[in-house]
């Protein structure tokens, strides 16, 4: 008995301890599949507690930094009935628990918008005095394929090889596939397809080879389209096409010329115009006079020039119209007109000496 009441105390502490450590499990679940740039993921966390669990309930998610000595970074945290976002500046606002209350044993987060920096190990962390557990799991986050180019390298002539690529970008690896557009989906017989480079070649190729063809790339995560005509035809019917082609060239390049020949044509009768309408200066004309004296002088002049064409014959006939003008002037006042003064006394002379005496006549 002595024996056994011995052990009792180890075997005790055995179970008590195999009890704690039952109290608080993280239950399995697969990994996250590889996920695209853009996607969303969730990352799976769901545990169990004991009424042996007395402490207060602490879920920490946390990630290996790409430096392995690094500490990890803690994105979200759950404490207290609280929950506490991530301080990781490219993953504020994108990482959220999945359910509304974890300590009833959902501790799984959601990723959104998901970046190719988000690729890492995480690592759930569920604390409950006395227990403590820890569940790592991998992300993956790779780019799927853009959209693809298609084009048709080389010629499309009947007999000869033509050759169609694809090209997109991605996370490696990516693999391309080649259908006809129809009824079949089917590849001519005579064409080979490259999956890694993204080329398909149609050896021989003959007009019933013309038609829309399909390429997809595909990667792990995603795949994209693009969709290229092949037209095969006849060595003559490319000869049509290259002749026209050297036609509506030539056309181009004259009425170009046309274009010039008219412009230059322009300019050189706007110049002949100009040389043929010179702008003349006369010296021979006299500067015009002032506006205050035009009328006055006109009057004066005029009767000077017809005063020095008189003769005796015609005197007595001038002499009425001078005085008649004399008169005239004199009743203007002094400071407007101008005062007609003879300069010659009737002492009896004839006509002679009245016309010399008209003759010099001034303006006072």
């Amino acid at each position: 008995m002595a024996r056994i009441g011995s052990a009792a105390p180890p075997i005790l502490l055995v179970y008590l301890l195999a009890g704690w450590t039952k109290s608080l499990e993280i239950l399995p679940s697969p990994d996250p599949e590889e996920k695209a740039v853009g996607d969303s993921v969730m990352l799976r966390c769901q545990f169990t507690l004991d009424s042996a669990d007395i402490g207060p309930l602490d879920i920490e998610w946390s990630r290996t930094p790409p430096d392995p000595t690094a500490s990890q970074i803690i994105i979200i945290d759950y404490s207290g009935d609280r929950v506490y976002e991530t301080s990781v500046e490219n993953m504020k606002g994108r990482v959220h628990f999945s359910s509304m209350e974890p300590k009833n044993g959902d501790a799984s987060i959601n990723i959104t918008r998901l970046r190719s920096t988000d690729a890492g190990m995480y690592h759930c962390k569920v604390k409950k005095s006395p227990g403590s557990r820890t569940r790592p799991m991998k992300l993956e986050v790779s780019m799927k394929p853009s959209p693809p180019t298609c084009l048709v390298d080389g010629t499309q002539e009947v007999g000869k090889d033509a050759l169609l690529k694809c090209l997109s970008v991605g996370t490696p690896p990516i693999t391309y596939f080649w259908t006809k557009q129809g009824s079949t989906h089917m590849l001519p017989s005579t064409a080979i397809a490259d999956i890694s480079a993204g080329t398909l070649k149609v050896r021989n190729a003959s007009m019933d080879n013309s038609g829309v063809y399909k390429c997809t790339a595909k990667n792990r995560v995603g795949s994209s389209d693009c969709f290229i005509r092949l037209s095969v035809s006849s060595s003559s019917n490319n000869g049509g096409k290259i002749a026209g082609a050297i036609i509506g060239v030539l056309l181009a390049l004259l009425l170009i010329a046309v274009i010039i020949w008219f412009i230059l044509r322009r300019k050189k009768k706007k110049k002949t115009y100009e040389k043929e309408q010179p702008f003349e200066i006369r010296e021979d004309v006299p500067a015009p006079k002032s506006r205050v004296s035009t009328a006055r002088s006109y009057t004066v002049d005029s009767q000077r020039s017809s005063l020095g064409s008189m003769s005796p014959s015609n005197m007595e006939t001038y002499k009425t119209h001078y005085d008649r003008l004399a008169t005239d002037e004199n009743e203007r006042p002094p400071a407007h007109s101008p005062t007609l003064t003879p300069s010659y006394k009737d002492n009896g002379q004839g006509a002679e000496g009245r016309s010399q005496g008209y003759n010099s006549m001034s303006i006072v």
